[in-house]
């Protein structure tokens, strides 16, 4: 099958549904994964208006036996998977972004951070690799953040020192771990794996104040989905530029 086959988990609003649409208007086939069913299918019925091959799979990262179905139905229906694109994601500690809760942030939100944003994207990207490495040039796009930057958060003159939302900073500083580990035990294959910083998008988590429309911050997601064989591999992205780790 040479028609490119992608796994966009959140894909029912923001940034997913944009990566969705983006990729599905490029050919790509499009298994939108959402946890909400009825969202999900609202979202691929959009998309399949706009003339986009796209299906919806009920898919909670947090949900085991969701992730062990999602390997099956691709391995039976597709037989590979091109693109993963690790685009679901939670920020619950605080309302605030430019604050400090380092030595106040609950138990709760801390472990519930990380299983969603990091063990659980884990999980899911290795139970599903043996599909990606059927692939002719599999990608693996890691949707991270610049607030995952040890470089910059170290810095005290850079621009996001202040924001230091201790458990979803940590999700994803170890999320940019990943991707740097696992380019590297995948260097030998034609597998790509990309952390990627979409930037301050007007999303339900980054609110009307941020400066980036939804379309502008999928641009990165979609960029590294569709490398060709020269594109980078192990490295954190924003639309072209490269970030400090």
């Amino acid at each position: 099958m040479s028609k490119k086959i992608a796994l966009i988990t959140g894909a029912n609003k923001g940034i997913g549904f944009e990566t969705a649409r983006q990729l599905g208007s490029e050919g790509v086939t499009i298994i939108a994964a959402a946890r909400n069913k009825e969202k999900g299918i609202a979202a691929v019925e959009l998309l399949k208006n706009e003339g986009i091959d796209a299906e919806f799979l009920q898919l909670d990262v947090d949900n085991n036996a969701d992730i062990q179905f999602a390997y099956s139905y691709i391995n039976n229906k597709y037989g590979k998977l091109d693109i993963l694109v690790n685009n679901a994601g939670i920020q619950i500690e605080s309302k605030e972004w430019g604050v400090n809760n380092t030595a106040d942030v609950s138990d709760k939100a801390l472990r519930e951070t990380l299983d969603t944003n990091f063990f659980n994207v884990v999980k899911l990207t290795n139970t599903l690799l043996p599909l990606i490495r059927k692939s002719e040039s599999g990608r693996i796009v890691n949707l991270s953040s610049i607030l995952g930057s040890l470089n910059l958060h170290s810095d005290a003159s850079s621009p996001i020192y202040s924001n230091k939302l201790f458990a979803y900073d940590t999700s994803k500083t170890a999320l940019n771990s990943y991707t740097i580990h696992l380019a590297a035990a995948l260097s030998d294959t034609n597998i790509k794996v990309n952390s990627v910083h979409p930037g301050w998008v007007k999303t339900d988590m980054g609110s009307e104040a941020a400066p980036m429309e939804i379309a502008d911050g999928a641009k990165t997601s979609v960029a590294l989905s569709l490398l060709d064989a020269n594109g980078p591999s192990g490295k954190y992205i924003h639309l072209g530029a490269e970030l400090p780790w």
